[in-house]
């Protein structure tokens, strides 16, 4: 992909089918400032990246840090909206992890401090996951920095293992935050919260549209269902194994694995919504005639639900679902829900 810019990379993968994943040895020449000031083809079109941890190893917590930031300048020239780190990295993959009172940071710390300067310099978002302390608490935790390497807050373990509870490390709140980007609604999980649900369906109905999950391992299948389940992106970054981009159907957008082992950069589309298939597919025809090859159409039969994107960058999806008088699937359900508590009373 050499000599070619981010700008007709984007028109090109929009040609396609599916988010397309740079390998890592690419290059990407887009020095032209013209790239860099040209709107994108999608309305909401965000650029993720992810690492993975897999068999890099260090003999001290400074030499990850400058391993982790070396991998992000790699990334760096994809320009990312956002990157995310693997499960408290900077004491993974070494020898010895120092005791809580000497690790853990409140706000931006010396560990978190060279992560907030490349996200000021690159003007992307970084969630780096590292141990916080907060009232003489101390938490395994998320921290979001933004596009100005500004602290946005953090998200702590809600369920962590007993191992960490008996070196302590406190259960976050119940109710995870979710948190205002400049591109969407995010929030985030933490490994071993991904054996429970109530997390995850509280960033939903908190309206998150992408979920990042930092963690010890790659959690397989289970975060493609979490996905499905509650029709937002889930981005995994693992500290051994696969990292990857799921997208609102469950399906895979993009991951790690033996020819690129240690990052992957994919854009996503947040002007996407699932809808129930049933009673709205009689407007399908009519849609698709009207607005042609601005919006999508995908039915999944046997689900009976539907995906309706925007392929354009004048069309919002909620303008298309509002001309047909159709509700998302995520709002059929709770006005259902409504409906049902109400008459249990």
């Amino acid at each position: 992909m050499k000599n070619e810019s981010r700008r007709n990379f984007i028109r090109k993968s929009a040609l396609g089918v599916g988010a397309v994943t740079i390998a890592a040895n690419s290059t990407l020449s887009g020095s032209d400032d013209s790239d860099k000031k040209e709107s994108k083809h999608l309305p909401r079109e965000v650029w993720i990246a992810t690492i993975s941890q897999h068999e890099i190893f260090t003999d001290t917590t400074d030499e990850m840090v400058a391993e982790m930031l070396k991998l992000m300048e790699e990334i760096a020239p994809l320009n990312p909206d956002i990157i995310v780190l693997p499960e408290v990295f900077p004491y993974s993959n070494i020898p010895k992890r120092p005791p809580l009172a000497e690790s853990a940071e409140n706000k931006i710390g010396p560990i978190i401090k060279p992560f907030a300067n490349f996200a000021k310099k690159n003007n992307c978002y970084v969630i780096c996951s590292t141990y916080t302390e907060d009232k003489g608490k101390y938490y395994n935790s998320a921290v979001l920095l933004d596009r100005q390497g500004e602290y946005v807050g953090e998200y702590h373990k809600m369920f962590p293992t007993e191992g960490e509870m008996k070196r302590g490390i406190s259960p976050g709140e119940s109710e995870p935050p979710v948190f205002e980007t400049d591109f969407g609604k995010i929030g985030m999980q933490i490994c071993f919260d991904n054996e429970w649900i109530e997390g995850w369906h509280k960033l939903h109905k908190a309206g998150a549209e992408v979920v990042f999950w930092p963690s010890a391992f790659s959690g397989g299948t289970k975060l493609n269902s979490f996905a499905k389940l509650f029709n937002y992106h889930l981005v995994s970054s693992s500290r051994k194994d696969e990292a990857k981009i799921i997208d609102i159907t469950g399906e895979d957008v993009a991951s790690t694995g033996r020819w690129e082992p240690n990052w992957i950069c994919a854009p996503i589309n947040l002007e996407k919504v699932v809808i129930p298939t049933w009673p709205y597919y009689v407007n399908f025809k009519e849609m698709e005639a009207k607005y042609g090859r601005n919006i999508k159409i995908t039915s999944l039969h046997d689900e009976e639900i539907s995906i309706v994107e925007s392929l354009s960058a004048d069309l919002k999806v909620v303008d298309v679902l509002k001309d047909y008088n159709i509700k998302t699937r995520k709002e059929y359900l709770l006005n259902a829900e409504k409906m049902q508590n109400k008459l249990r009373k």
